[in-house]
């Protein structure tokens, strides 16, 4: 298949917590080293996209968001578009720089995701998070019961009904953790790098219902960026091996519970633009921002069948270069979840994964990867979804 659309540089900073960096330091850096790897220059940059869920709240930096956090990067001056939709900001910005590929308006893009959450003071960034539900819904009486961000109570809902109908178990949710932070030891940029076991991951303190503390993402601060460009600006480039897009989709919830949530309608329409099924992906970046995140969306995505997912983790092919390799970054719990960073992050670990440069947590034999990220809550679903499949 002759795919349009090509990732031919990728960059990040590391994700943690880091008061004395600004959104326009990390942004630059990502952005240097994607444009280094991809040997673009800034002149040769079309149009920029650039995602930040939450700076009006954090920093008070609104409406010209990513003008002010690239202004001396080189790429002042080029047309940029400012993205927000919550958690799934990156993957909406890079949807829309596919998009304007794809229709040949552009021939190069820059897709940037950054995000500062930490604050002096931790109330403030914790309130960020309530504008990822609909306040003029009246919010069921379990939101706003945990210790953390609201986000982690919603989770907890969820996390109550799953366990009913799927028989998954509390030790089954550790075991997520602890197979993320094996994989966060192995990535250079993960927040959390130190492993740990079930019954240490059980020992932490609550936040909201079944969740303990290692079980939910914490608030991070990152940037990540990538360089995508058009096939005939590939082939002028003489660029060997790029990573191709072979598909995009961008969803949003229904008012109507009785519809499919986004994770499923996104990942199987992604799968029909890429012309691939679930049994031809070796490696997967889904949105765990909660851990038992992870197995619901084995069944979203149609790895199992609807309650298969604890079965699915327990047969160990979801680890690091298992069949089909889950999260081999150290996903949202353990690589961190600077909002608006993560759908760029899940892209780039994916890159990295089938250009073979993942190191110790190579899928060996990556051809084809996909990347799933989710954004706020409307109702009883997620407000927005992205879905990306890649190819090499």
């Amino acid at each position: 298949m002759s795919y349009r659309a090509a990732i031919v540089g990728v960059g990040a900073t590391s994700f943690g917590k880091f008061l004395d960096r600004s959104i326009r330091d990390l942004s630059e850096e990502a952005v240097r080293s994607a444009l280094a790897d991809a040997s673009v220059n800034t002149t040769d940059v079309d149009r920029v996209y650039f995602g930040n869920a939450a700076a009006g709240l954090i920093t008070g930096q609104e409406m010209i968001r990513g003008q002010a956090a690239l202004r001396f990067s080189g790429l002042a001056g080029t047309p940029l578009v400012n993205v927000e939709n919550a958690c799934a900001t990156g993957s909406s910005a890079f949807h829309l720089a596919w998009e304007a590929i794809e229709a040949e308006q552009i021939d190069v893009a820059v897709v940037v995701g950054a995000e500062k959450l930490s604050h002096k003071d931790r109330s403030v960034s914790l309130s960020a998070f309530a504008g990822a539900l609909d306040l003029e819904e009246e919010l069921p009486s379990h939101i706003g019961t945990g210790s953390g961000a609201v986000t982690m109570d919603v989770y907890a809902e969820k996390t109550r009904r799953y366990m009913e109908i799927s028989g998954a178990t509390v030790e089954d949710f550790a075991q997520v953790v602890v197979k993320s932070r094996k994989a966060g030891r192995l990535n250079p940029i993960a927040q959390f790098k130190t492993e740990t076991t079930v019954d240490e991951v059980l020992a932490q303190r609550r936040i909201s219902g079944p969740l303990r503390l290692p079980m939910c993402s914490t608030m991070s601060d990152g940037a990540a960026a990538l360089v995508m460009c058009s096939r005939a600006y590939v082939s002028q480039m003489g660029r060997a091996g790029p990573i191709w897009v072979a598909g995009s989709v961008l969803v949003s919830g229904f008012a109507d519970s009785s519809k499919s949530i986004c994770a499923i309608r996104a990942s199987r329409e992604v799968y029909d633009r890429a012309g691939v099924s679930p049994q031809d992906i070796q490696v997967i970046e889904l949105h765990d921002a909660a851990a038992p995140a992870e197995l619901m969306h084995y069944e979203n995505l149609g790895l199992c069948a609807p309650g298969g997912g604890p079965d699915l983790l327990r047969s160990g092919i979801t680890g690091i270069n298992g069949e089909i390799s889950v999260n081999p970054s150290g996903g949202l719990l353990s690589r961190g979840h600077p909002l608006a960073a993560t759908g760029v992050a899940q892209i780039i670990e994916l890159v990295h994964q089938l250009r073979g440069t993942a190191g110790a947590r190579q899928r060996e034999g990556a051809k084809v990867g996909l990347a799933e990220n989710n954004g706020g809550q409307i109702g009883g679903d997620a407000a927005a979804a992205g879905a990306v499949v890649l190819c090499r």
